[in-house]
């Protein structure tokens, strides 16, 4: 597939950055956008991003699972993601605009608080993963 030129709406790159992501979330994020649509659609199975990058697939699930929680990518359904909006390409940069104009103000990059919101979503998700191992280790 042949494209043109697309058009990204910000640099988000120092927002990323700031995310202090894992490393391997950061190495898929850059395998779906370089393989996105116009507007950052992709469809990728978890074992075509493995392969591709050479990781194993929990390395690719927990790399997603990071890049759900801090709103840079959403899962549509299986192997169906969406790049947020701020990071995707576009075909021009009136659709760039208009993409923006229609998100979530929770998901914009350009929020103030939007890497402490990524520090608290990890938060509340391990707490949720402590309280399903103790739940675990009382049932057992």
């Amino acid at each position: 597939m042949s494209r043109g030129m697309l058009f990204t709406p910000v640099n988000a790159e120092g927002v990323v950055a700031a995310l202090d992501l894992p490393q391997p979330a950061y190495r898929v994020l850059f395998a779906l956008r370089s393989r996105s649509e116009p507007g950052g659609r992709v469809e990728m199975g978890q074992s075509q991003i493995a392969a591709l990058l050479g990781l194993s697939r929990p390395s690719v699930t927990s790399g997603l699972r990071e890049l759900i929680l801090a709103r840079l990518v959403t899962k549509q359904r299986n192997g169906v993601y969406r790049i947020n909006a701020m990071l995707a390409g576009y075909e021009s940069p009136v659709a760039a605009q208009r993409a923006i104009d229609d998100m979530d103000i929770d998901d914009r990059l350009d929020q103030p608080d939007f890497v402490a919101q990524y520090h608290k979503a990890v938060e509340k998700y391990r707490e949720q993963l402590a309280l399903e191992r103790r739940k675990r280790l009382h049932v057992a």
